[in-house]
């Protein structure tokens, strides 16, 4: 309990040195990681078994070489192919957007740096020092927050076209 009691101390005084923006990465980075685990798991759990599913219905047919069945199958691979890429859009999406918030939490720290300098001065630096960390930490974190996505956003685009092209492979004319 007492090191789950200083985590939590660590993280918010985390976030209170480096200001309210790091709560909206710290959400986008909820959001993203939800997404990629989901995908994951889609991947290695849920596809082979629909995949299958697909390929034994495509086996059942009779004509696989008319333009009809051709037909059937380019819609077999293009449903399978849609349910593949779903949220790996947002993934990357998400993952850009992340170093645009530590953008923006550099101009918030920065304008609590230009606030201490008007009211107290050009020269105070220990007045400076709280808008000069609200400015480089969000900074810090967003970059820290996409690059942590940027793996698993390419794996998880590259592993849907891999699967979308081995599908098509698999619904071959018989």
């Amino acid at each position: 309990m007492l090191v789950l009691h200083n985590i939590l101390n660590s993280i918010r005084e985390f976030i209170e040195l480096g200001g309210d923006v790091l709560w909206a990465i710290a959400l986008v980075v909820l959001l993203m990681w939800t997404l990629i685990i989901e995908r994951i798991w889609y991947f290695y759990k849920i596809y082979p078994s629909e995949r299958k599913q697909v390929v034994s219905i495509w086996d059942q047919r009779a004509d696989t070489t008319s333009w009809f069945a051709k037909g059937i199958r380019d819609q077999m691979i293009s449903d399978a192919s849609l349910k593949l890429k779903q949220n790996v859009g947002m993934i990357n999406a998400l993952i850009a957007i992340c170093p645009l918030l530590g953008l923006l939490g550099t101009v918030t720290g920065m304008v609590g740096v230009f606030d201490v300098m008007n009211y107290s001065g050009s020269s105070n630096a220990r007045a400076m020092a709280d808008g000069v960390s609200k400015a480089t930490i969000p900074t810090m974190a967003g970059m820290v927050a996409a690059l942590s996505g940027v793996y698993f956003g390419t794996f998880l685009e590259r592993k849907a076209v891999s699967e979308s092209q081995q599908l098509e492979d698999m619904l071959q004319a018989h």
